[in-house]
């Protein structure tokens, strides 16, 4: 299929890209999946609280069975004693899962995502940046043009190099390439902008 390219200037040119890639079928069962796997992933579980096997202490009887008129009780690491080990409590990452994406998976959710963001006119294509953009306002007049206020920017080498200075401190903005982005990276920002150079590779790794 074809796709319209971008100067700086505004000026389009029609480019031939993979129909695999920017018109494929919508899986959104697919998408739905890979989304939930990668948000779980993501969650940082670092808490931590100790059972009775893992408290530091003695283990014997704190008093006899029986004739004291107390309670039956056994070692001071029970939960009910402060001090104690806790019942139930965060185990911490290593007791979670972490659920694995196949490549397969992988590719079919970014060519699904990329098709629905292609057909709702959310994708654009720009021609490589040859030229350094310096200065944040430089670079915010360029999103302003262009109406790309909300996107995740997915550029090749050259191109990133150019322009990744300019656009650290705004919001709403991700710069990165084809190597270093999910689906969920995709699905937060609202449009999708490649350059010619970073479709071609986008293509080649996806296909």
């Amino acid at each position: 299929m074809k796709i319209d390219k971008l100067d700086i200037s505004g000026k389009k040119v029609s480019i031939e890209v993979l129909d695999k890639i920017f018109s494929a079928k919508i899986n959104r069962k697919l998408i739905n999946n890979v989304l939930y796997k990668t948000n779980a992933n993501y969650k940082g579980r670092h808490a931590k609280t100790k059972q009775q096997n893992e408290v530091s202490g003695p283990t014997s009887k704190i008093y006899a069975q029986k004739g004291t008129g107390n309670a039956r009780h056994a070692s001071r690491k029970a939960p009910i004693f402060v001090g104690g080990g806790v019942a139930h409590g965060p185990k911490g990452e290593s007791a979670y899962k972490i659920r694995k994406l196949n490549k397969s998976e992988k590719k079919q959710s970014i060519a699904s995502i990329v098709s629905e963001k292609n057909k709702d006119k959310n994708v654009l294509v720009f021609d490589d940046f040859n030229k350094e953009i310096k200065k944040t306002k430089e670079m915010n007049l360029i999103i302003k043009k262009f109406d790309i206020s909300n996107s995740i920017i997915i550029l090749d080498k050259k191109s990133k190099d150019k322009i990744e200075k300019s656009t650290r401190n705004i919001p709403n903005i991700k710069v990165t390439d084809v190597n270093h982005f999910s689906a969920f990276d995709l699905v937060k920002f609202k449009k999708i902008v490649f350059t010619e150079t970073s479709v071609k590779e986008l293509e080649k790794r996806y296909t």
